[in-house]
């Protein structure tokens, strides 16, 4: 297995680049047509792993151009973009890099957190509009302690961002696929009840097909005029029409954006709300957690080399 091909599939992390080409020789991935169909046509069937990414993936088409894949190493917690069912069919090993980065991930939910009741960044724009010297005292916002906040999705990065709540005095309910044992926060049946009873709704849950649109008009309705949503999941999670709608329309009183359904583009209606927080797709956006997840990356990479095995395999 040494001399295993690995195929680079969209850009990565310098330091993770220049490790699989420098020990396996590793080829990138023509970004476009027709380039990438000619490659994949003459030597789809030479490469072993693929070396990806959340945001890139292996999806359908290109899984089924390398007829000899055995595993998808992937640099990120999600794998929304790789298709897990046929990597399943075929017996893919597929890997992602958990836990490393759920701290900073859990720091940028709750940064929104504060941004968007607190209206930090309006206030910072008020400032440097010289709005202060002008017009006089900025408009009251929302206190952030000791809300009523719901959490969609408690999983790994949901349980840490559940922890840090606490320390607000929050009161804290959640819903996810199944009730999760050893955590005293109250379930909720399904994602318009949690969003009935919260006065902010986090969105942490798992992208990919099962969760598209979990969060719909009727889950955004449920909040009410006087709540906020928070999403650090991905974009395809929430619908996002129905969200800009509800924010236009004031039946919302704000929200907190790290992910968006198209990136990089993002509805331009959201640009011109003062009340709504954007980001571009940062959460796990340190250094240290970057580095931790290169370091998990290619020692899954190296592992399933050696041994045929990964450390943080997925489970379809």
């Amino acid at each position: 297995m040494k001399n295993i091909a690995v195929l680079q599939v969209g850009p990565l992390m310098p330091t993770v680049q220049q490790s699989i080409r420098s020990e396996y020789e590793a080829v990138r991935l023509p970004d476009s047509s027709p380039e990438r169909e000619e490659f994949l046509q003459h030597h789809g069937g030479t490469f072993e792993v693929a070396v990806t990414s959340g945001k890139f993936g292996v999806g359908p088409d290109l899984m089924r151009a390398l007829p000899n894949l055995r595993a998808v190493i992937n640099f990120g917690v999600g794998y929304d973009t790789t298709d897990v069912a046929q990597a399943a069919r075929r017996g893919i090993t597929v890997s992602n890099t958990p836990d490393v980065l759920n701290d900073c991930v859990a720091d940028t939910a709750i940064a929104l957190y504060l941004d968007v009741l607190r209206r930090v960044s309006a206030a910072d724009r008020f400032v440097r509009r010289g709005d202060w010297l002008s017009k006089g005292n900025f408009p009251l916002a929302t206190k952030a302690s000791g809300k009523r906040v719901g959490i969609l999705g408690l999983g790994r990065i949901g349980r840490v961002i559940a922890r840090r709540l606490e320390g607000f005095d929050c009161g804290i309910s959640y819903h996810s696929r199944n009730p999760v044992d050893g955590v005293s926060y109250e379930y909720k049946a399904s994602p318009r009840e949690l969003a009935a009873g919260c006065d902010v709704l986090i969105v942490a849950a798992a992208g990919g097909p099962g969760s598209a649109r979990l969060v719909d008009a009727d889950v955004i309705d449920a909040i009410g005029p006087k709540g906020y949503l928070i999403n650090i999941a991905r974009g395809s999670v929430v619908d996002e029409e129905a969200l800009v709608a509800a924010l236009l329309a004031g039946r919302l009183a704000g929200a907190g954006l790290d992910v968006f359904a198209e990136e990089p583009k993002v509805p331009e209606d959201l640009l011109t709300l003062d009340n709504v927080v954007l980001l571009p797709h940062l959460g796990s956006g340190t250094h240290e957690t970057r580095a931790a997840m290169a370091e998990l990356t290619l020692a899954n990479l190296r592992q399933f080399v050696a041994t045929g095995s990964v450390l943080t395999a997925v489970q379809a």
